[in-house]
């Protein structure tokens, strides 16, 4: 396991962009925990994983509630059940790298060329956070985050702000950068991103919540291996 504590000190032969796949959630309305349960022939742990692998990063995992060591290293959250801002916490305390990529275990769809993209965008305009849009919707996940936020997503944390896009917004005023929300349309159309399965944008954000959600999202899958 991946100690979470103290913020390291950038290390110059550090990756300049690392991706954790959150996995601590509670699964209520599945009933069981998502991060094991098969999409498409693969669990949807190992789904997120892919994703951010064929982005071309590094790997971990944050805030896992089941044994997931197996399949990629695991950040732990040393105060469980904080959701997921605990776990980002958590895991930009653990990286050295100038930003982090978080992908939620339940967005199986998101194709890895709007993550590569996020990144890229993300490293050229010094945006403090990274964020699709799809249909004139801010999504909150993909994000980009700049590790400079942690402090401010900690005090938010701690004084019990848990949701994520607020809490983004406001450590990125703290310091005085922008939060920078990419039209992802615009990028499809532009040809800068694609499907590889040819899904239409509003699709790729299909959060499997529900055991129906996991059925749909398997339908959209023309197979494991093509959804990257």
């Amino acid at each position: 396991m991946i100690a979470a504590g103290r913020v390291p000190i950038r290390d110059a032969a550090a990756p300049p962009a690392v991706g954790f796949v959150l996995a601590g959630g509670r699964s209520r309305r599945m009933g069981v925990d998502k991060a094991l349960l098969s999409c498409g022939g693969r669990p949807l742990v190992s789904h997120a994983l892919s994703l951010l692998r064929n982005a071309g990063l590094p790997v971990a995992i944050a805030g896992a509630r089941s044994p997931l060591g197996t399949f990629a290293p695991v950040v732990e959250d040393p105060v469980p059940d904080r959701g997921p801002l605990g776990g980002i916490c958590s895991a930009l305390a653990s990286t050295s790298a100038l930003l982090a990529v978080f992908l939620p275990v339940d967005l199986p769809l998101i194709p890895s060329s709007l993550v590569a993209c996020l990144v890229w965008r993300a490293l050229i305009t010094g945006a403090a956070v990274t964020l699709p849009v799809v249909g004139g919707f801010a999504q909150t996940f993909p994000a980009v985050v700049d590790r400079e936020l942690l402090p401010g997503l900690q005090r938010r944390l701690q004084a019990g702000n848990g949701g994520c896009f607020t809490a983004f917004q406001a450590a990125a005023a703290e310091i005085e950068r922008p939060v920078d929300a990419v039209p992802v349309e615009f990028l499809v159309q532009c040809g800068q991103i694609a499907h590889p399965a040819g899904l239409p944008a509003v699709r790729w954000f299909l959060n499997v919540n529900e055991p129906g959600d996991l059925v749909r999202a398997a339908k959209y899958m023309v197979s494991a291996d093509q959804v990257i």
